[in-house]
């Protein structure tokens, strides 16, 4: 799929703008694009941060230090003449139990694909999954990759209380819970690999641009 060549720039507040470089579906290429604009937009003048997303990318800045209108044209102009970034981030293996009382949607799962037990979890397992974004809680990855037969919509009415391990899927994306916390997101399985922890020196594990393997620990019905 090719990248947007014109994105979408709306006003997130005072002081940001949310550039939305998305089409139909999420696409691995626009993603480098926004992590390398992401990098660019850092130097601007008046820029704060920038959060990318899932071919999205947040621009936090300093109102009395540029104008939005100003910004909105130095993002597109950095949208069209930079080049995508591959990032070579770290190689994650994170061991999941898959199913059982830890993993209570694998059996629903498996039957709106389709497919057995096992052969989701092989599928899923069988992946390299890279983290495109971290959002919506601390740590937590998005993260593309996932095979498109293993795809499930989100539940239409969200759990409260998801556990923090949790390995999840929700739409065309896989996921990991970092912490305890309500989620729409199907739930096949279980890690304890921790993903945050506010009283670490690095308290985030996952990056932009590193892979993931999941490593199938075991598997119940």
């Amino acid at each position: 799929m090719a990248v947007a060549r014109s994105p979408r720039i709306s006003v997130a507040g005072s002081g940001a703008l949310l550039l939305d470089g998305a089409e139909v579906s999420f696409d691995d290429a626009t993603q480098e694009l926004v992590w390398a604009v992401a990098d660019a937009a850092r130097k601007l003048d008046g820029v704060r941060e920038t959060v990318p997303g899932m071919n999205n990318l947040l621009v936090l800045f300093d109102p009395l230090a540029t104008d939005a209108a100003r910004l909105r044209e130095q993002l597109k102009s950095l949208w069209s003449g930079t080049y995508p970034r591959t990032v070579a981030g770290a190689l994650h293996t994170i061991a999941v139990d898959y199913g059982g009382a830890r993993g209570e949607d694998l059996a629903g799962w498996a039957a709106h694909c389709g497919l057995s037990p096992e052969e989701v979890v092989s599928r899923h397992a069988a992946a390299t999954y890279t983290v495109a974004a971290i959002g919506a809680m601390p740590g937590f990855p998005y993260l593309s990759g996932l095979d498109p037969r293993l795809a499930w919509a989100r539940r239409s009415s969200p759990r409260l209380n998801v556990p923090e391990g949790a390995v999840i899927i929700g739409g065309m994306q896989a996921g990991i819970m970092p912490m305890t916390a309500p989620s729409g997101w199907h739930i096949i399985g279980h890690t304890d690999v921790r993903l945050f922890d506010a009283q670490a020196d690095t308290p985030v594990l996952l990056r932009p641009g590193d892979k993931i393997r999941f490593e199938i620990a075991g598997m119940e019905a």
